[in-house]
């Protein structure tokens, strides 16, 4: 979308909007600077426009009006665990191709090289504020985070890891579903993934689940809903099928905001929405009661 800027009523520069990236296109006086591409984002939420080193240093939430962006993986990790606490479990593990699904091998592959990661999911040990905890945390950028069958079993490792060690374990949910390419190899990770956390359960430690945008799907279904303590951030989208299909399913009208955290909230199916500045004292609170 092209339109223009006219700074200080003096000088029309023209700017384009793409991706919510603010880059620049051309000047009408080629005196003016340029603005470097990617440097300015304009918000959804409020539609200001916000320097994206401060958003990124702001834990990648809007200073104006607190929307919550996306994270990925290793950002997450590194903005809820102590600095330098991480130890990564099963790094080397790796998707096959089960079904011989036609172009899914190099689709995974591309996805390995570009994000420098295995699979859709990180799992590890670390410490929060000192406290001992195995964490998994998923990544919507690998595949919009789905569970095929090396997700659900790494995620079921680390919650056995946590099991042997009587450590609490946190997972962090950010998925589109089971991950179609697998069939019924990844359906089967939800009955996995639960019993892992219903023998983890018994044993009385903790399974703190915390929901992001988005939780959908078969991971709605299992290991997201079955925490302890269920937290999310706000504004998060959390549902088990798409808005639509719902509809057109019950031929109903779905009430406004449905499937959005607050609504879960108001309904009974969160224990509590934190802002994501104040999640890690909120996780230590938990552990610290437990």
């Amino acid at each position: 979308m092209l339109f223009k800027f006219n700074p200080l009523g003096r000088k029309t520069k023209y700017i384009t909007l793409k991706n919510n990236e603010i880059t620049n296109t051309k000047d009408e006086n080629t005196a003016m600077p340029n603005i470097p591409n990617g440097m300015w984002i304009k918000c959804d939420g409020c539609g200001k426009t916000i320097y994206k080193k401060d958003l990124e240093e702001n834990a990648k939430v809007c200073p104006s009006c607190g929307k919550h962006y996306r994270m990925n993986a290793k950002e997450r990790i590194e903005y809820i665990l102590d600095t330098g606490t991480f130890r990564e479990l099963d790094k080397g593990m790796t998707t096959l191709n089960p079904l011989d699904f036609d172009g899914y091998k190099e689709k995974v592959d591309s996805f390995k090289e570009d994000l420098k990661m295995n699979e859709a999911v990180i799992t590890g040990y670390g410490k929060i504020f000192g406290k001992d905890v195995v964490m998994g945390v998923m990544d919507s950028n690998f595949m919009m985070g789905s569970m095929g069958s090396v997700v659900g079993e790494k995620i079921t490792r680390a919650i056995e890891r946590g099991t042997k060690d009587k450590l609490p374990v946190i997972m962090f949910t950010a998925s589109g579903g089971a991950r179609m390419q697998e069939g019924m190899f990844s359906l089967m990770q939800m009955a996995k993934t639960s019993a892992a956390i219903a023998r983890h359960g018994e044993k009385g430690l903790a399974y703190i689940s915390v929901l992001t945008d988005p939780t959908t799907g078969g991971v709605t279904a299992s290991f997201a809903m079955l925490g302890d303590v269920i937290l999310s951030e706000p504004g998060a989208l959390i549902g088990f099928a798409g808005k639509r299909v719902i509809e057109q399913t019950i031929r109903q009208k779905l009430p406004e905001g449905f499937q959005s955290a607050e609504f879960l909230l108001e309904h009974g199916f969160l224990d509590k929405i934190v802002h994501r500045l104040e999640l890690k004292k909120v996780l230590y609170k938990i552990l610290e009661m437990h």
